[in-house]
């Protein structure tokens, strides 16, 4: 009898554990207060490194996240819906593009917010955009550049 009552203690144990999981995973994929956030919507020429579920940062700290990614057919931009916190409300003028944490760190959404008197509207489209820098392609360019100019420029 004692043998059974200890199995359904670590049963239970491990039960009460696995639900503290949950609640913590749904609380930091933000499934739970979706209630107090609104949607906004820019277009970026690259998304590279971005998903849904992607943090939306303002001077660091998460605002919001990527709720939806589309290529639009018209354009070949990629169009992306984020879910911002209602408590941050933007300036119209307001400017949005994919950042990197470093060299080997992740891509998030930067929100750099502008100077304008009125804010923007849920639904609202941000229009000044900024989309992902290719670290390689950039190198490309440096070391083809170089090479490239000291050659044409030497009669």
């Amino acid at each position: 009898m004692a043998y059974e009552r200890a199995e359904l203690l670590a049963g239970a144990a491990v039960l009460a554990i696995a639900a503290g999981f949950v609640v913590y995973a749904a609380q930091g994929s933000s499934y739970m207060g979706e209630a107090d956030s609104y949607p906004l919507t820019a277009s970026f020429r690259s998304v590279e490194g971005i998903g849904v579920g992607t943090d939306v940062r303002l001077a660091g700290v998460k605002v919001g996240t990527v709720t939806d990614l589309k290529l639009n057919p018209q354009t070949f931009f990629a169009d992306a819906t984020i879910s911002m916190r209602q408590d941050v409300a933007l300036p119209v003028d307001s400017s949005i593009l994919v950042s990197s944490e470093g060299l080997l760190g992740g891509s998030f959404i930067e929100v750099l917010p502008g100077g304008a008197l009125e804010n923007l509207e849920p639904g609202a489209e941000i229009e000044d955009t900024q989309g992902a820098v290719s670290l390689i392609s950039l190198l490309m360019k440096f070391v083809g550049g170089d090479s490239a100019t000291d050659e044409t420029a030497t009669p």
